[in-house]
């Protein structure tokens, strides 16, 4: 009787252990073709994408980080979504899986591309600076992080290179409103706005008249050491310059202090001249 009982315990034990194997067993053979259903869903991903069926893409991309997120698949599939968004110029969408990809995947080996994509999702987006400064300060912020944190990476020249757009871009509009304000006479904010360009963007186009307005407008303001000092400025660093001639003759001749106005047709000339670069 206790051997029947013993035996009858030891079948217990092993089917016990059979069925551990067995569950074991299903577990792997379901990893497996998890696997495989993901490395499938990327791939078919990556034909949409070369078809231009970028909205199945971006479904098939997902698919991936969600079957397996722990794998190497998941962020390169977060990044391939927001290319392909990219590609087709939706801009936001892109915006949106970048974000996601640089709170998910900290310290991926790809973040720089992750951030230099993301500032020219924003620098895409740039339509008219006088009306809406948002994406263009966006694109400087990124830009700069990017050259700040990875300035080894491949993608820093570009980036400067666009920043260097971004400053004349910047400069362009404080000149517009300095020449707003010069217009209606108001001289301390149309100074202020000359001094922004002169400390802020000292490499754009858009200097040598900054220097010139302010050399103008401290004279006439009886400040003629100020004035004497921008000229000085404007003759070290631009000594060929008609904008240097004309700050010369203010300050060593009679100049009339009551005509101030600007040369609208010469303003207007040099930003057109800037703005056929985006064409």
């Amino acid at each position: 009787m206790k051997f029947q009982n013993f035996f009858i315990s030891l079948l217990i034990l092993f089917s016990l252990i059979s069925c551990a194997e067995k569950k074991e067993k299903i577990s792997i053979i379901g990893e497996d073709n998890l696997e495989m259903q993901m490395i499938e869903a990327y791939n078919e991903g990556l034909k949409e994408f070369n078809r231009g069926d970028i909205f199945f893409a971006v479904k098939k991309f997902n698919e991936v980080e969600l079957l397996y997120p722990q794998s190497i698949w998941a962020p390169r599939s977060t990044l391939m979504a927001a290319y392909a968004y990219y590609s087709k110029m939706y801009f936001d969408d892109a915006i949106f899986e970048l974000k996601r990809f640089l709170d998910k995947y900290k310290n991926h080996p790809d973040t720089d591309y992750a951030y230099y994509l993301l500032a020219v999702c924003h620098y895409n987006q740039i339509v008219d600076e006088k009306k809406d400064l948002g994406q263009i300060i966006k694109a400087r912020e990124y830009f700069n992080l990017l050259i700040k944190d990875f300035p080894n990476t491949d993608f820093a020249e570009d980036a400067y290179f666009k920043l260097e757009l971004i400053a004349e871009i910047l400069a362009s509009k404080e000149l517009y409103l300095a020449n707003y304000y010069l217009d209606r006479e108001k001289w301390i904010p149309a100074m202020n706005r000359y001094k922004n360009i002169v400390n802020e963007y000292d490499t754009t186009i858009f200097i040598e008249e900054a220097l010139y307005r302010l050399v103008e407008l401290n004279y006439k303001l009886g400040l003629i050491d100020e004035a004497k000092k921008y000229t000085a400025l404007l003759g070290y660093n631009y000594q060929s310059s008609e904008w240097y001639e004309k700050s010369y003759n203010i300050v060593n001749t009679n100049y009339k202090k009551t005509n101030i106005k600007k040369d609208l047709k010469k303003e207007k000339s040099l930003l057109k001249k800037f703005k056929d670069l985006f064409k």
